[in-house]
């Protein structure tokens, strides 16, 4: 890899970084749980990108990351579902 794709991947990360920070600081309470399922479900469609990667014919270090990618995307995918269903669960009334 040159160096001018290393710099400029460098870049998109941190502008990434800095965009989604930015963009989450200002999401109010209320939406932080539906916010949560959304990224769940493109977690989701990672671990399927993983999936099929995994399926084609590369190299054995293509098929290491594809299947590094399915266990961050899967980990992500259930942690995230359950602290979304605890965050529901703080908004049910107890049953007397």
């Amino acid at each position: 890899m040159s160096i001018d794709i290393f710099v400029l991947l460098s870049f998109v990360l941190m502008l990434s970084i800095f965009l989604g920070f930015e963009i989450i600081s200002k999401v109010p309470s209320t939406l932080h749980t539906p916010l949560m399922s959304g990224s769940n479900a493109i977690s989701g469609i990672t671990i399927l990108g993983a999936i099929i990667a995994l399926g084609e014919d590369h190299s054995f270090f293509c098929n290491i990351l594809a299947s590094i990618a399915v266990i961050f995307a899967t980990i992500n995918v259930v942690g995230g579902y359950l602290v979304t269903d605890r965050m529901l669960k703080m908004f049910k009334k107890e049953k007397k």
